[in-house]
């Protein structure tokens, strides 16, 4: 019996071409993850074909309104936090 080959690539690790899209912070909404490590806030798509588009996103690291993301993708849009307590400083 011969078995079928896979390739090296995942499942759910597809290769996202083409090329980063700039998103302007305007708002931070709160604090999510497990400890509180991501941020999440509501960006406004600077180009691309959802240019004027506002979309909600989550961020690692330290951001704040008027930083530029560079987001890889802008099909994908973060779900609502539902919690009312949130960690960090922005509650």
């Amino acid at each position: 019996m011969i078995k079928s080959q896979r390739t090296k690539e995942t499942r759910g690790k597809e290769k996202i071409t083409g090329e980063p899209v700039p998103a302007l912070v305007e708002e931070i909404v709160g604090r999510t993850g497990f400890r509180g490590e991501v941020t999440q806030v509501k960006c406004l798509i600077q180009a691309g074909k959802d240019k004027g588009r506002v979309m909600r996103r989550n961020v690692k690291g330290p951001v704040r309104i008027g930083d530029i993301l560079m987001l890889r993708e802008t099909d994908i849009e973060a779900r609502k936090i539902k919690s009312n307590v949130t960690k960090g400083s922005y509650t």
